[in-house]
């Protein structure tokens, strides 16, 4: 089997993008183990299929594959990636549409030259719908990991579920060893997303964050979005925040509570390919 692909990033989180609008795609652990592995294969971070609408309220389906072959309900910088890979495709000439996700319908809008804005939806601050085991609701919860180590977190769902925590130097976190205690820990029962924050001032922040499936990448952009979230619940950043992360830079603005984050950064094409698949 010849599978053709495209290999695109959004701010360095890369990504490679399957159509299967016209044909069913059905990854096995196999195929995504070949197509994220950067040596014996493609190389990205997740591989994303779009496909053909299954409700007549959404353009597209939209799937997303971790690199060890789970499927999540969110990716930010993947999103805008799809937006711009229905464009250059021809599926699609308009430059908002609808996609449904494993957990979200989200809205994608070309902004301009290669810049996208995704409305990634509410967030959701329930600890029962991040999923997160708390007795109730807080702004602020201390997990204790292991007998060594406590943290302060805060926790929200993005379509994904995130913990953010803050630091005074993302150089020097220990990003690694931290988010994957968190992972492990007992009280996010589908794992989670773990973000380091750094504020800068109300208006910038820089962010690393340890994904699940993935560790650590270069941008994450519900990532982003969490911590733009958490940063404002705190008090510590405004309604309209530059997120920096080590693959480039996010502008994250949001309301308040009830009101949609809406995430605008660039999305880029590398190359096209075929990769042979005995299936």
């Amino acid at each position: 089997m010849k599978l053709q692909f495209t290999k695109m990033h959004g701010a360095g989180n890369d990504f490679v993008v399957i159509d299967a609008t016209r044909a069913p795609f059905r990854p096995t652990p196999a195929l995504l183990q070949r197509l994220t592995d950067r040596r014996f294969g493609v190389g990205c971070d997740q591989v994303l299929v779009v496909e053909a609408p299954s409700t007549p309220d959404v353009d597209f389906d939209y799937r997303i594959f971790n690199a060890d072959g789970t499927e999540v309900g969110q990716c930010g910088n993947g999103s805008r990636a799809l937006a711009r890979f229905v464009r250059e495709q021809g599926l699609s000439d308009r430059d908002a549409i609808r996609v449904r996700t494993a957990t979200s319908v989200l809205e994608l809008r070309h902004v301009e030259d290669d810049q996208y804005r995704v409305d990634m939806g509410v967030p959701r601050l329930d600890p029962q719908q991040v999923p997160f085991d708390a007795s109730g609701r807080a702004e602020r919860y201390t997990l204790v990991l292991g007998s060594d180590a406590a943290v302060e977190i805060g926790v929200v769902s993005m379509g994904n579920p995130h913990a953010v925590l803050l630091v005074d130097d993302v150089d020097t976190a220990p990003v690694a060893e931290i988010g994957a205690r968190l992972q492990a820990h007992p009280a996010f029962p589908q794992s989670v997303n773990v973000g380091f924050m750094q504020v800068i001032d109300a208006t910038c922040a820089r962010l690393r964050v340890y994904e699940r499936g993935s560790g650590e990448t270069l941008a994450c952009g519900s990532g982003a979005c969490a911590a733009a979230v958490i940063g404002q619940l705190w008090g510590v950043l405004g309604d309209d925040v530059r997120m920096e992360l080590r693959g480039g830079t996010l502008r994250i603005q949001w309301r308040g509570e009830g009101e949609p984050v809406l995430m605008t950064g660039p999305a880029q094409t590398v190359f096209k390919g075929e990769l042979e698949w005995a299936n």
